[in-house]
C-alpha cells in the first residue's frame, strides 16, 4: 500500500472576505474531490482571506498509478485562473515506512 499526499499554497485572485474566499476554496476541493476520487479539504490559512493552503491524499497499491494521480492534480491545481500556485508539497509513504 502507498500513501501520496500534496499540500498547496495558494494565492487567491481579486479577493475580498473570508466569504468570497469560501466561493473560490470549495469549488477546487470539490473538483478534486470528484475528479479524481482523493480525499482533500482546506488544511490552513482559513483566516486569512489571500491564501489558502489545501491538502490532499491518495491511496494505492501501484506507485505509478499513485504519481499519475498527484501529477494530474497539481496540473489541474496549476491551470486554475483564479489562484496562484506558490508551491506544492508532495510525499509519499510506503510499505517500508515504519
Amino acid at each position: 500500500m502507498y500513501v501520496g499526499t500534496l499540500s498547496f499554497d495558494l494565492l487567491l485572485g481579486d479577493v475580498r472576505s473570508l466569504k468570497e474566499k469560501r466561493s473560490v476554496v470549495r469549488p477546487i476541493v470539490a473538483e478534486l474531490h470528484r475528479k479524481f476520487a482523493v480525499s482533500v479539504a482546506e488544511v490552513g490559512d482559513q483566516d486569512l482571506y489571500r491564501r489558502a493552503r489545501i491538502g490532499l491524499a491518495v491511496v494505492s497499491g501501484d506507485t505509478e498509478h499513485l504519481i499519475d494521480i498527484l501529477d494530474r492534480c497539481e496540473r489541474w491545481v496549476a491551470a486554475r485562473p483564479e489562484v496562484e500556485l506558490l508551491s506544492v508539497r508532495r510525499r509519499f509513504h510506503g510499505d517500508h515506512d515504519d
